[in-house]
């Protein structure tokens, strides 16, 4: 029988929760008003942004896109994440992103710019909802802050709850467009392949050529010590 919640600190799964269970908790709490789902991508990367996006799924946008194969992005192929992004675009899914520069991460740490891509998105998106907002899920161990709605920070909600999931995939595919876009500024680092994250290729580029405007220095540093001339030029 579906447990009865009346707090979100009653909020507490099992470790290794189901999907089934994770919406069955959830699922008390839409009386009171939308569940918003959002995660990020890109923070273990060189170079580019970290996105953010925040998802809002109606029932029946739910249970189409489970049915299409939807979860976590990283269990999905590009050609499937593509898939699953073009329904949700069919579907009118309400979505909105967010962005943090490589500048703004190296200047804030990548935690923090993370969590501040994640609460502009939701906060986009909470605008555009005519509804009262019940749930922010955030995939997670962190709240956002200074968010101002309830929020639910959920390790592995990204493949536990549908609306994170399908934040995951959104901000997955609008990060990698991004990404190619800026492999024609760049042609050498490799980008339309490697995204900005430290493959051999990517990191022995760096080494060679140093870096361009969109690498994170906080995240090159060690590489550009090993190249040996670590100039004023790399420290921007």
């Amino acid at each position: 029988m579906m447990r009865q919640l009346t707090f979100l600190e009653d909020l507490i799964l099992p470790p290794r929760a189901e999907p089934e269970e994770a919406r069955d908790f959830l699922r008390p709490l839409e009386k009171y008003g939308a569940v918003i789902g959002t995660d990020e991508v890109g923070r273990g990367a060189l170079a580019g942004p970290v996105v953010a996006c925040a998802v809002f799924l109606t029932p029946e946008q739910e249970e189409k896109l489970v049915n299409l194969g939807l979860k976590d992005s990283k269990r999905l192929s590009p050609k499937k994440r593509e898939m699953i992004f073009g329904a949700m675009e069919e579907m009118k899914v309400k979505w909105r992103a967010f962005k943090a520069s490589n500048k703004f991460i190296d200047q804030n740490n990548i935690l923090n710019a993370s969590l501040s891509a994640m609460r502009e998105s939701v906060l986009k998106l909470a605008g555009d909802i005519n509804s009262k907002i019940s749930c922010v899920v955030v995939d997670g161990i962190n709240e956002l802050p200074e968010l101002g709605l309830k929020q639910w920070a959920l390790i592995r909600a990204d493949d536990l709850v549908p609306c994170v999931s399908a934040a995951s995939v959104a901000a997955k595919v609008l990060r990698d467009r991004l990404m190619i876009k800026m492999s024609s500024l760049y042609p050498d680092y490799g980008f339309e392949k490697n995204k900005g994250y430290p493959t051999m290729n990517h990191m022995e580029t760096v080494k060679r050529l140093g870096l361009t405007d969109e690498h994170r220095l906080t995240f090159c540093r060690k590489i550009l010590q090993e190249r040996g001339n670590f100039n004023a030029a790399d420290k921007r």
